[in-house]
Order: structure tokens, then C-alpha cells, then sequence
């Protein structure tokens, strides 16, 4: 396995993700929140034991979680609270073992799906590690629930002040320079052959599992950046578990009570291959991408509506 398929890789297309992450006080302070997650011991402890947890149940081990029904009616209720929720051809979902790979907008985007998605077969989250507990409130309710297996990955706005401080923006070379000692980037070929372990382990036991093979948030609606991380293909090949495409509309900019569309493609089944070619892979990734392309709307107009709590809704998932 030679890529992830959630963390950028360290080549020209840092540059171009940088290129469209626009360079804002907003864009610099998530930066140096960054950058404090990193640091912190105890989140890195956290995210260190929920390694530990993922590998060992992959391997066979029992886990003490809440059942797939009570973490579905939970989350369930609280975005069913907040938004108004539109499915499209639940009717795709397949009662086996799938790798569900939606777009990425916004941090919501995983409970949306797991609000909407059966609670069998159990789901396992791919999550960005420093997203997923950075709140005492987010530690605690994942401590409860579990299902989530975190990732390192670079932020598009680590990114950003990083291409910023090569280019000129001298006041950014400070925090450019604590952003490449302090954050993980995870793509070491270890970190990699963990996940890989992780994932084919959670198959084997007949569960499901959830990634964004944008490898990061999106910055426009209903529009897909590409190219997708390689992973989603290597993964689907090696275990022989289909795809499953999901668009996901209306997260890019919440507000209260907004519409939000979860729309299922077909399943994309390919053939079982333990050490998977590269005309094999690139062609899986083609098959997504024109799948999720197609599931996306070509005309989405904002609505034009009062937007309420749109702060707090943009933010609480941070």
C-alpha cells in the first residue's frame, strides 16, 4: 500500500490544495489551533490508545460500545434537531460489509451519515485525529460510543500558511516552521500498513466503514476536489468489499433548519486482489469519482434563507 486515503501526500498537490485555501486571519488562527492540538499530550494520548483500541479490534478483540441502534438514534436526534434531512435511494445501501465514501464539506459530515446509514452493519469512521478531540465534548461522547478510527493528516490551512511563508509572507515563517516539527502528516509507510491492517480487520468482522476520499474539506458546494486518494480503491480491491458513493448537499454552509441531502449511488463491486495493480486502482478511482460527479448537483444555488445560528452551527464541529 503505498498512499492513505485521507492524508495529503507531500507533493505538488500541497501546493495546489494551499492555492485554494485562501489566506485569511480566520485561515491563520485555525492554523496555529492546529498546531496546539498537536502539542497537547493528553489529546495525543487520546489519539494514541484509540489506535491501540481500532488495531486490537481488527485483530479480534472485544469492544465495549454502545450498540449500533442507540449511537444512531442519538446522533440521529440531535441533527434531525437542527436540520431538515432529505435521503435519495436508501434503497442502494447493501446489507453487507461496504466502504461508504462520501465528498467532504464540513465537519458534520460524518454524524449526518451515521444518522442516516442502518445501524447494521456497524460503521467505523475514518477521522481527522486533532478534529475529532479537540473538545472536551467530543472526547466524551467518542469515549462512549467509539467507531472511530483517527487519522493523521496535515490541515488545508496548515497548508496554506505554509506555501504563504515560502512565498514571501515573512511574518509566517514562525508558525510555518511549528507547523512542519509538530504536525503529523501520516504518511509514513508504517502508519499506512497499521490502517490498512485496521481496515481489512473491521471487513473480516463484517462491519462497515466510512472515509472521504477527498482527503480533505471541500471549499465549494457540490463541487468534488480531485484527484481522490488512492486508498478508497486499495482498500475496496484488497477486501473485496464494494463502494458504496454518497453525496452529501447543503453541509458546505449550515445554518438552523437548513435542508440537508444525503443521496446514495449504486455500489461499485470490484474483484478481490491481495496486491492490487495500478491500472486497477486508477481505474476504481475513475469509477468513484464519475459515481460521486454524478451524484452531485450541476446547478446548487444557496437558499436564500434566514440563516440562523449559522456561527454556531459552522463552528460547533471544529
Amino acid at each position: 500500500m503505498s498512499n492513505s486515503p485521507l492524508i495529503p501526500q507531500p507533493n505538488s498537490d500541497d501546493a495546489q490544495e494551499a492555492d485554494l485555501t485562501p489566506l485569511t486571519e480566520a485561515t491563520i488562527q485555525r492554523a496555529k489551533e492546529g498546531v496546539a492540538y498537536a502539542r497537547d499530550r493528553h489529546t495525543n494520548e487520546i489519539i494514541r490508545q484509540a489506535l491501540q483500541e481500532a488495531e486490537a479490534i481488527a485483530e479480534g478483540a472485544s469492544e465495549h460500545k454502545v450498540s449500533g441502534e442507540i449511537r444512531r438514534k442519538v446522533i440521529r436526534t440531535l441533527i434531525h434537531s437542527l436540520f431538515r434531512v432529505k435521503v435519495e435511494f436508501s434503497e442502494r445501501i447493501p446489507t453487507q460489509p461496504v466502504l461508504i465514501a462520501a465528498n467532504h464539506l464540513n465537519h458534520i459530515d460524518p454524524f449526518l451519515l451515521l444518522s442516516e446509514l442502518p445501524a447494521h452493519p456497524y460503521s467505523y469512521i475514518f477521522g481527522d485525529a486533532r478534529t475529532l478531540y479537540n473538545q472536551w465534548w467530543k472526547r466524551q461522547f467518542l469515549h462512549l460510543a467509539k467507531g472511530v478510527i483517527p487519522i493523521e493528516r496535515i490541515w488545508k490551512e496548515e497548508l496554506a500558511v505554509i506555501q504563504a511563508a515560502k512565498t514571501g509572507h515573512k511574518d509566517l515563517v514562525e508558525l510555518a516552521d511549528a507547523i512542519e516539527k509538530y504536525v503529523p502528516t501520516g504518511n509514513s509507510i508504517e502508519f499506512m500498513r497499521r490502517l490498512d491492517r485496521i481496515v481489512q480487520g473491521i471487513f473480516a468482522r463484517g462491519e462497515s466503514i466510512i472515509l472521504f476520499p477527498e482527503g480533505r474539506l471541500g471549499n465549494v458546494e457540490a463541487q468534488l476536489f480531485v484527484p481522490l486518494k488512492r486508498g478508497v480503491a486499495i482498500y475496496a480491491l484488497r477486501s473485496g468489499v464494494p463502494i458504496l458513493p454518497v453525496a452529501l448537499i447543503g453541509t458546505q454552509d449550515l445554518y438552523f433548519y437548513k435542508q440537508l441531502t444525503v443521496r446514495f449511488g449504486e455500489p461499485i463491486i470490484s474483484p478481490q486482489s491481495s496486491r492490487p495493480k495500478a491500472q486497477q486502482i486508477k481505474a476504481i478511482v475513475d469509477q468513484l469519482e464519475a459515481a460521486l460527479t454524478d451524484l452531485l448537483p450541476k446547478d446548487y444555488q444557496e437558499p436564500k434563507e434566514p440563516k440562523l445560528l449559522h456561527h454556531f452551527l459552522n463552528h460547533m464541529f471544529w
